[in-house]
């Protein structure tokens, strides 16, 4: 097979149909009518004899061998495309751009300190935008390019060309007061099971993975409150006699501005939580983007 005879530029247009599944807004990435699109999607069609995007109820849907396909041309797409900007920005870090990043309260305050130091010490042109995540991937947002990048530990089953990097391997603690009745005991499942609970839910679910696991020993806590941020739960712990249960950095970062709290093993059996980064593959290779995740892994590692 000759490379002379094909045309690299039907690789572009699959990655972003693949992307966008829809032809109005695939063509407006591509800076073509609508017209235009369908002739160039005719070639690829005809380069890889398959429809390969069809229409479906709601724009297109991607036949077997476009998924089949998408994973090897995004990535030789995304090289290519971070091969240019490398070349035409040697000096990313000086550029103006905005970065989003979709989170929650806990992990900005874990980042931003140290994070907006670096940023004004070696990119001073770029903003950072922190948005709250509603315990949902922000598919959407990351495919549009509304979302550079999404930090949690509540991301599962990824779908194809997103990529995900681990930072954190956090387990489970119990914060409570001074002044709790159990705070001079040990904690066992029948005292913990018997006293009053708070949690954070971000979907207004109270029962969330420490009630799984008590309900597989026939257990259960009585959850008093939840609360949609990681962070305030701290000041009713201050003046009630409750339980949280919550990642271990999250526990000690609650310390620092409450010393008056303190931490005791769980005695619910737990799995380890991984804190990662996910991103999408049109950011894949786009160097102050690269960065950005550089940085944050750097400071989350060492936190």
């Amino acid at each position: 097979m000759n490379i002379k005879t094909k045309d690299l530029n039907l690789l572009l247009l699959f990655k972003v149909l693949f992307e966008e599944l829809n032809v109005s807004s695939a063509a407006v990435r591509m800076d073509l009518s609508q017209p235009a699109l369908s002739h160039k999607l005719n070639k690829l069609r005809h380069e890889f004899a398959d429809p390969l995007f069809v229409r479906a109820a709601r724009g297109l849907t991607a036949t077997p061998k476009a998924i089949a396909l998408a994973p090897a041309i995004l990535q030789l797409v995304s090289e290519l495309e971070g091969f240019y900007q490398q070349q035409t920005q040697p000096d990313f870090l000086a550029q103006t751009d905005r970065l989003v990043i979709y989170s929650t309260d806990y992990i900005e305050s874990l980042l931003l300190p140290d994070l907006l130091a670096r940023f004004s010490e070696q990119a001073p042109n770029v903003q950072l935008v922190f948005r709250h995540t509603q315990g949902t991937l922000p598919k959407q947002q990351l495919e549009r390019g509304e979302c550079d990048l999404a930090i949690a530990g509540f991301y599962r089953d990824l779908p194809e060309s997103f990529y995900q990097q681990q930072l954190l391997a956090e387990q489970f603690v119990v914060l409570l007061r001074q002044q709790h009745p159990l705070s001079d005991q040990i904690l066992t499942l029948e005292n913990y099971c018997q006293a009053r609970h708070i949690v954070t839910t971000l979907t207004g679910d109270l029962h969330g993975i420490v009630d799984q696991a008590l309900a597989l020993t026939g257990h259960s806590r009585l959850v008093c409150a939840g609360l949609s941020g990681f962070l305030s739960p701290a000041y009713l712990l201050e003046k009630n006699d409750l339980l949280l249960t919550c990642l271990k950095s999250l526990a000690e970062l609650s310390r620092c501005s409450h010393p008056e709290l303190i931490i005791k093993d769980c005695p619910v059996p737990l799995p380890t939580v991984q804190i990662s980064q996910i991103w999408h593959s049109r950011t894949q290779d786009d160097p102050l983007r690269r960065w950005l995740r550089h940085q944050i892994q750097q400071l989350l590692v060492a936190s």
